[in-house]
């Protein structure tokens, strides 16, 4: 809420499902970029289920307002991940798993995260059409904030399902990495917007369980 000049929600919680492609074309509706010394100010309006989000955009003096029409919400997933069960947690700096990103082979169906109080200590693994790679981080890396391991874990995760969190990744200077008992992984992105302020985005996923099973 930190980041709006103005924040009121009057239920204690609204859920909608709105086209994102129909509102990323109202946002830019002034073009992708604003004019230098000139800038583009939004409201969004939601009077209640059954009504549209209403977008005003104003740049130069001109307002542009859209109706968005608002959908059935579908039904959260909730991997039931809370602090207090995870088992691993790793800060990095966001350049850290970008040049990872980078350098492992995406031809590889998973991504294999080894997360240790001991060596490797942080490794993450492809096995992709040009063979097996592996990218370690020293716990002392100047890359690396924090490191609270307890127990040593590999876990694969598929690269298709991580692969959307890659633009959050773009964005952000700095990235969480937890992982709980069950391997569920969690990654936080925090993103500093242009007048500095922070926020996070969280994105959360499964273990590959079809491969663990294989290799049991």
């Amino acid at each position: 809420a930190e980041i709006f000049q103005e924040f009121t929600v009057q239920e204690e919680s609204v859920t909608f499902r709105i086209n994102l492609s129909v509102l990323l074309d109202c946002l830019t509706i002034f073009g992708a970029s604003s004019l230098p010394g000139t800038s583009t100010a939004l409201r969004m309006c939601y009077r209640g289920y059954g009504y549209p989000l209403m977008l005003f955009l104003e740049e130069g003096g001109v307002v542009t307002v859209c109706k968005i029409n608002t959908q059935e919400p579908d039904e959260l997933l909730d991997f039931d991940f809370c602090s207090t069960k995870v088992v691993n947690k790793i800060i990095l700096q966001s350049e850290g798993l970008r040049e990872a990103f980078a350098e492992l082979d995406m031809t590889s169906e998973v991504l294999q995260i080894t997360m240790s109080p001991d060596k490797p200590y942080f490794r993450l693994s492809t096995f992709g059409n040009a063979g097996s790679a592996h990218l370690d981080y020293p716990r002392d890396s100047d890359l690396m904030e924090a490191f609270h391991c307890n127990q040593t874990q590999t876990n694969r995760y598929k690269i298709s399902l991580l692969k959307p969190s890659t633009k959050a990744l773009a964005l952000s200077c700095k990235v969480s990495i937890r992982t709980d008992a069950q391997g569920f992984l969690s990654l936080q992105y925090m993103i500093r917007n242009e007048d500095g302020q922070i926020c996070f985005v969280e994105y959360y996923c499964c273990p590959d369980e079809d491969i663990a099973e294989a290799e049991l």
